[in-house]
């Protein structure tokens, strides 16, 4: 009797001591996840010093989680930062493999997303606005537009009517600094992320087919749902 009490208390230990060793597996692996991405967050913000922290920070957690999904197979990671005016270099591209910024410049957001400023957003068919959170880039084509890359949204209800819509990456005339002088601000598509002609084929080449575009504005509810940009 003594030794099943004994052999029953030493089961019990067992399993408590293995779900702490468990516990604790994870927590190491997800605090040097952590950790891991506050020493690369810290190398590109040196790299790109005007791209807000918490934006960058946001974009990096969505890699990373896109990343473990199986979704993005390309270290390149494309933020978009649609709280600055169009008359900001807005975009920048990272290569995380080397932390080093590869682009900066100009991009549009929709007609109806706004003027100067975008602050309206929609994952809605003909509605002529940008749409905010994680894509996952894809093939290219050409278009009416020319040189285009296929952008494929992955979260419902925000951006995952985006190949639907065709909103992907183009060049467009009115991206230029020409325009901002004339206008006081870039022209606008309609809801597709369009640059600089001069630009869009090295930077379609360079984030085509598994990169991942991170759509930034702080919308709360959007923050509040997304999967990706959350830690």
């Amino acid at each position: 009797m003594i030794k099943k009490l004994v052999r029953k208390h030493l089961c019990l230990w067992f399993f408590i001591f293995s779900g702490l060793s468990v516990s604790v597996v994870v927590s190491s692996a997800h605090a040097a996840q952590l950790s891991g991405i506050t020493e690369e967050w810290q190398k590109l913000k040196r790299a790109a010093p005007q791209i807000k922290p918490e934006v960058l920070r946001l974009a990096l957690n969505a890699f990373e989680r896109a990343k473990r999904m199986g979704l993005a197979t390309k270290p390149i990671l494309t933020v978009i930062d649609y709280s600055l005016a169009s008359t900001k270099e807005r975009l920048w591209v990272f290569d995380l493999s080397r932390e080093k910024l590869l682009y900066q410049t100009y991009v549009a957001h929709g007609r109806n997303s706004g003027d100067l400023y975008a602050t309206h957003f929609s994952n809605q068919g003909r509605s002529l606005s940008s749409s905010l959170g994680t894509f996952v880039t894809g093939n290219t084509y050409i278009g009416s537009k020319g040189y285009a890359l296929n952008l494929n949204g992955l979260e419902p209800g925000y951006n995952d009517n985006a190949l639907s819509r065709r909103v992907v990456m183009h060049g467009a005339w009115y991206v230029s600094e020409d325009f901002i002088k004339h206008y006081g601000r870039l022209g606008r598509s309609w809801g597709c992320p369009s640059v600089n002609p001069a630009l869009v084929k090295p930077i379609i080449n360079t984030i085509k087919n598994g990169s991942v575009l991170f759509a930034y504005y702080p919308d709360r509810q959007w923050l509040s749902h997304s999967k990706y940009a959350a830690v």
